[in-house]
């Protein structure tokens, strides 16, 4: 059973409100139970932390990252917001939107990550909703160092007069991963007040912030509830390292004691042939939440994070009297990039 913790004196230690912050977030997002999945699939009693629902344009993981980003980037006077992301991705879609909540421009480089896409795969889901929110943007071709691709632009603009704010991909900094320090003392609040008891926290992960913020908040409030980050691109050993670094520079900025590299777990079998590219197991995931659940899953990130919960109930991973929380952390707008993969699967 997790222990119960003293929310105040936690609240205190971890002391959020000294970083700059800007309000762009629902919160709490909710905790819901899945029974119609877990009846289904016969194992633990499943519940979804509902970060597809943060509010800012449909959603998503990155819009508690923005909140901080977004507030740092304000502090030092920025006229503009600069990032990077795979065309399809969700986090350059939700800083667009931060952008225009704050009247800042936004620019980004997009990687063609993914191959032998349909011409209408960069017209379409997220990069339809860019040029909405009046991004400018300019693509890539696969394999370069994006954040450098990125930081370079933002080096042009400035010797134009411009402010550019750099954003990492996917936010995930240590600015960034913040918004998941709040978010796992959020999880810990909705716990004593609702009498959750959670074993496991089962997760996508990627450009590692999300993860990183979890374990650096859960570890700073002495709440030890174990993330098993399932990897949508990168081997485990590398995703290990990756999300533990962050994670120590997380809990560095906080003031608070880090976590060891034995609390970082990865499960990389669900990545199929590569980042953006559905696995079969990952059509099965969207295709089996939507019709017990009604819930929409992406093709990239939150869909081959289910597909490694449903693979590790089926391998007997967990107690069939654990209950276990799914982070959703949004991207469904992804699904009509991908429409054909998905029908000619599901029917």
């Amino acid at each position: 059973m997790t222990p119960a913790i003293n929310i105040t004196a936690a609240s205190q230690a971890i002391a959020l409100d000294r970083f700059p912050r800007f309000n762009l977030c629902h919160m709490p997002t909710p905790i819901e139970p899945m029974p119609r999945l877990s009846e289904a699939l016969g194992g633990p009693k499943i519940f979804v932390k509902r970060d597809d629902c943060t509010g800012l344009a449909t959603g998503g993981n990155k819009t508690r990252k923005l909140e901080f980003l977004v507030g740092e980037a304000l502090a030092q006077e920025a006229d503009m917001l600069v990032t990077q992301g795979a065309v399809q991705s969700n986090h350059v879609r939700q800083t667009a939107a931060a952008a225009c909540r704050v009247g800042l421009q936004c620019h980004a480089v997009l990687e063609r990550r993914v191959p032998n896409v349909e011409a209408a795969y960069e017209e379409t889901g997220n990069v339809f909703l860019d040029k909405l929110f009046g991004a400018t943007l300019e693509f890539r071709p696969a394999g370069l160092d994006m954040n450098a691709e990125a930081e370079a632009v933002s080096a042009q603009f400035r010797v134009a007069g411009r402010r550019p704010y750099f954003i990492p991909g996917g936010g995930s900094n240590p600015t960034g991963a913040l918004g998941y320090v709040a978010c796992a003392q959020e999880i810990a609040e909705q716990c004593a007040q609702e009498e959750h008891d959670f074993q496991w926290l089962v997760m996508g992960t990627g450009s590692t912030g999300t993860q990183a913020g979890l374990v650096a908040g859960f570890k700073a409030l002495d709440w030890p509830l174990p993330v098993m980050g399932v990897s949508v691109r990168q081997p485990r050993e590398r995703q290990v390292g990756a999300v533990y670094r962050l994670a120590m520079m997380t809990a560095e900025k906080l003031g608070v004691g880090g976590a060891t590299e034995s609390d970082i777990i990865v499960d990389d079998g669900y990545v199929g042939e590569g980042y953006g590219i559905p696995a079969e197991s990952t059509l099965e995931a969207i295709a089996l939440v939507a019709r017990t659940e009604g819930l929409l899953l992406d093709p990239v990130y939150s869909a081959k994070g289910m597909a490694g919960l449903i693979g590790l109930i089926r391998q007997g991973f967990f107690k069939p009297s654990d209950n276990v929380l799914f982070l959703h952390t949004g991207g469904a707008t992804a699904l009509f990039a991908y429409e054909s993969d998905i029908l000619n699967t599901v029917g």
